[in-house]
C-alpha cells in the first residue's frame, strides 16, 4: 500500500522539528533533554510487543540525553515505524498519537514548551497505538506463468504482513524444489479497501521452463585432480534441477579436508538443449599445515604433540599426517615421561564414494602405574560411511611389544582385527547439546607370546545429550560404557588389552587405570570386564562462560561379566570457556570411595568436552 501526501501537507508536519533545530539553542533544558517513555496498551498484546520493539524512543533512550530537535526527530520516525507494525499484524486504518510533554508532535507550541523544560526534568512521552479492526484478504491472485501452482493462503483470512510475504517465499520455493529453476515471484502487490476493511494481493510469478542439470563447469582447482572432484561428487547431470540436492552435494564436498570451501552457483539462462549449466567453484585449504596441541591432567600429566599433515598428497585428497609428542609429564599415574611418534595415511573414496582406506604406524612408550610398555603396532583400517549417521570400519593391525608389570617382563606379538560400527545424530564433534553417539567395538585377536592366547575384546559405548532450555544453554549428558573380554583369563592376554577405569575417559576422581583388581603390590591388575557411567549438566552463562556439575561412576572386575567388580564414582566440577574452535575445559573431582594411593582430588585440562 502506497500513501502518498502533498508537499505542502510534509512541509507542515516537519515545522515542529524544523523551528527546534532553528531556535537558538540558550539553555541547559534546550541543549540536553532527558525522557521517559510510555507505550500506552493497545488491548492487543502482540501489538503491544512489536510497538515495543519498534520504538527508537525506547531502543535508544538509555544511549544519554538528547537534544529537544533529537527528540522531535525520534517521534516522528517511530509514528511511521508504528504504522508499519500495525500493518503487519492487518491493521491497515490503524493510527498512532504521540504527544512530548502533552502536547502532540504536530502542535507548532511544542519548541518553546520544550525549551523552557527544566533541566532536571524528564520529558514524559507517550505513545498511544489505535489498531482499529484487522483486515481480511478479500482477493488473492496470482498473475502470470505459475505452473499450475496454488498458494498457501487463504481468502477471508486475517491480512498478516507476514503471512502475505511467506506464502510467495513458500511458492517460488515450491517452484525450485519441482525443477523450475529459474522461476520468479515477485513482491505482492497490495491494494487496500479502507471502507471494506479488506486487502486484495496479487502475486506476479514467472514459472519459466522446468529443467534438469546440464554441463556442470568446475572451477578453481590448483592442486586437486578435476577426476577426484568428479567421482566424489554427488550432484550427476541429467537430473531433475533440485535446490535440496544441490545443497545436499556442496555439504558433502565440503568436508574434503583440503577443501576450504564450495559453491555450487546455477546458471540464470538454460543451454540450447535446454538443461540448465551449473557452476562448481571450489577454494582449496592450505596443502600443508602445522599443529600444536598440549593436554594436562593430574593423573596423566601433560601431554605436548607437534604435528605436521598434508591435505592432498598426491592430488585426490590423500592425507598424510605425522606427528610425535611428549606423554605423561609430571603424571601421578606414571613413573616418568613418555613419547608417542605416528604416522598415518588416508585415501578417501577408495574404490567408491564414502569409502576410505587408511594405514597407521605408531611407536609408544610409558611407564604407568599399571605397567610399562614399549611398542610397536602398524595396521590398516577400512572405513565405509553407511548413511547419514552410520559408520562402519573394519581394520587389521599388528603389535609387538614388551611389557613389564609386578617387576616381570614378558613380550607379546598381536594380531587383531578390529570391526566398528559407530551411529553418531549429535550437533556438534566438540560441543554437543543433542543427539546420539553409540560405538559398538568387537575385537578377534591371536597374542603370541609366553603364554599364547586367543580371546575376543567387545565394547559398546555411547552418550545422550538433552537440550534443557533455550539451544545449547543448559544441556544433560549421559554417558555409558560396557565391555568383556571372552576367551582369556585377566594373565593370559598382554595388559593394555585389559580393561581399567578411572581418569577422564571413566571415572574422573580417581587416578587413570587406578580403579582395577590390584597386583599384591597395590599397583593396578587390570581386569576382563567393565561397566561405566556418568551424568553431566552444563550451564553456559554469558557468551563466552560455562559451568558443569558432574558424577562418575564404574567398575572393573576380574571375570568376563560386567557389574560384577567393586563400583568406585567420582564427583566434581568445571567450567568453561567457549572458543570458535570449542570450549576450554577445567574439571576438579574427589574420589568418593577413596583407595589407597588415591590422591584428594583430580585436575583435568582440554579442549572440548569430557564427551
Amino acid at each position: 500500500m502506497k500513501v502518498t501526501r502533498s508537499t505542502l501537507a510534509v512541509a507542515v508536519s516537519l515545522l515542529p522539528a524544523l523551528l527546534l533545530a532553528l531556535r537558538p539553542q540558550g539553555g541547559l533544558a534546550a541543549d540536553a533533554l532527558h525522557y521517559a517513555v510510555t507505550i500506552a496498551p493497545s488491548g492487543e498484546p502482540a501489538l503491544d510487543t512489536a510497538a515495543t520493539d519498534a520504538a527508537t524512543l525506547v531502543q535508544l533512550h538509555d544511549a544519554g540525553d538528547v537534544s529537544p530537535a533529537t527528540l522531535v526527530a525520534r517521534a516522528r520516525t517511530d509514528a511511521g515505524r508504528l504504522a508499519a507494525a500495525m500493518h503487519s499484524l492487518g491493521h491497515y486504518a490503524g493510527e498512532t498519537t504521540i504527544t512530548i510533554a502533552g502536547r502532540d508532535i504536530e502542535d507548532p507550541a511544542l519548541p518553546d514548551a520544550l525549551d523552557a523544560w527544566p533541566a532536571a526534568q524528564e520529558v514524559p512521552v507517550t505513545l498511544a497505538p489505535k489498531p482499529g479492526p484487522v483486515f481480511k484478504l478479500r482477493h488473492v491472485k496470482l498473475d502470470g506463468d505459475a505452473a499450475g501452482q496454488t498458494l498457501d493462503l487463504q481468502e477471508g483470512s486475517p491480512a498478516i504482513a507476514g503471512n502475505v510475504l511467506g506464502a510467495g517465499v513458500t511458492l517460488q520455493n515450491s517452484l525450485l524444489a519441482k525443477g523450475y529453476a529459474l522461476a520468479k515471484v515477485g513482491s505482492p502487490i497490495a491494494d487496500v479497501d479502507l471502507a471494506a476493511e479488506a486487502l486484495d494481493v496479487t502475486y506476479p510469478v514467472q514459472a519459466g521452463p522446468r529443467v534438469s542439470i546440464g554441463r556442470i563447469t568446475v572451477t578453481g582447482l590448483t592442486g586437486l585432480e578435476e577426476s577426484y572432484i568428479r567421482r566424489r561428487l554427488s550432484l550427476q547431470s541429467g537430473t531433475v534441477y533440485d535446490p535440496v540436492a544441490l545443497d545436499a552435494a556442496r555439504s558433502d564436498l565440503a568436508r574434503v579436508p583440503a577443501i576450504a570451501s564450495v559453491r555450487l552457483n546455477p546458471g540464470t539462462a538454460v543451454d540450447p538443449d535446454g538443461t540448465l549449466p551449473v557452476e562448481l567453484a571450489i577454494a582449496e585449504r592450505q596443502r600443508h599445515a602445522v599443529s600444536v596441541s598440549a593436554a594436562y591432567s593430574t593423573d596423566q600429566g601433560g601431554n605436548v604433540t607437534v604435528g605436521w599433515t598434508d591435505r592432498n598428497l598426491l592430488g585426490r585428497a590423500e592425507v598424510l599426517a605425522l606427528s610425535a609428542g611428549l606423554t605423561q609429564l609430571g603424571a601421578s599415574a606414571a613413573r616418568q615421561p613418555g613419547y608417542k611418534a605416528a604416522a598415518l595415511y588416508t585415501i578417501p573414496d577408495w574404490l567408491r564414494r564414502d569409502q576410505s582406506l587408511s594405514f597407521t604406524a605408531l611407536a609408544i612408550r610409558e611407564t604407568l602405574d599399571a605397567y610399562d610398555r614399549t611398542a610397536l603396532i602398524a595396521g590398516t583400517t577400512l572405513s565405509r560411511q553407511l548413511s547419514t549417521h552410520w559408520t562402519g570400519s573394519v581394520g587389521l593391525f599388528g603389535e609387538r611389544a614388551r611389557f613389564v608389570q609386578d617387576k616381570t617382563g614378558r613380550d607379546y606379538t598381536l594380531i587383531q582385527l578390529p570391526i566398528g560400527l559407530h551411529y553418531d545424530s549429535t550437533n556438534s564433534l566438540t560441543d554437543a547439546s543433542t543427539g546420539t553417539r553409540a560405538d559398538t567395538t568387537v575385537t578377534p585377536t591371536e597374542s603370541l607370546g609366553k603364554r599364547n592366547a586367543q580371546f575376543t575384546i567387545v565394547q559398546l559405548g555411547g552418550a545422550q545429550f538433552f537440550d534443557l532450555a533455550s539451544p545449547g544453554r543448559s544441556v544433560l549428558a549421559l554417558r555409558a560404557l560396557v565391555g568383556t573380554v571372552q576367551g582369556a583369563t585377566t594373565f593370559d592376554i598382554p595388559p593394555d588389552q585389559r580393561f581399567y577405569a578411572g581418569g577422564s575417559a571413566t571415572v574422573r576422581g580417581y587416578r587413570f587405570q587406578s580403579v582395577s583388581p590390584r597386583l599384591r603390590n597395590n599397583k593396578p591388575a587390570g581386569g576382563t570386564s567393565i561397566a561405566a557411567g556418568t551424568v553431566e549438566l552444563r550451564q553456559r552463562f554469558g557468551e563466552s562462560f560455562g559451568a558443569a556439575l558432574f558424577v562418575d561412576t564404574g567398575e572393573v572386575g576380574r571375570d568376563s561379566k560386567p557389574f560384577t567388580g567393586k563400583f568406585r564414582t567420582g564427583a566434581g566440577v568445571g567450567v568453561r570457556y567457549y572458543t570458535s574452535i570449542g570450549p576450554v575445559r577445567a574439571d576438579i573431582a574427589i574420589p568418593l570411595q577413596r583407595q589407597r594411593g588415591d590422591d584428594a582430588f583430580e585436575l583435568y585440562l582440554g579442549l572440548g568436552q569430557a564427551f
